[in-house]
């Protein structure tokens, strides 16, 4: 269910916003997105798990906060990040 440390650098690098970034909102969000979708199809198959499915609560908690910070803060970046992670349909 981790990401493997390969689709790790390959998301930091797609949202990177200079190449020493690691850690920007943009990052955390599409990280934590991979994970919730990971997690969904998980579920999929295993309905009774119960103690992964907090994880995922978490997940998509942490995410929105997130979201709502950037944007407050960035608008243009939040709009951006949507489209290119295709969250809002």
């Amino acid at each position: 269910m981790a990401l493997f440390g390969y689709q790790k650098k390959e998301i930091v690098q797609k949202f990177r916003r200079s190449d020493l970034d690691t850690g920007s909102t943009e990052v955390q969000v599409a990280l934590l997105t991979v994970r919730i979708r990971e997690l969904t199809e998980h579920f999929k198959i295993h309905k009774k798990d119960n103690h992964s499915r907090m994880g995922l609560v978490r997940a998509v908690s942490r995410r929105k906060k997130l979201l709502n910070y950037l944007r407050t803060t960035k608008p243009d970046a939040y709009t951006k990040l949507i489209a290119d992670l295709d969250l809002r349909k």
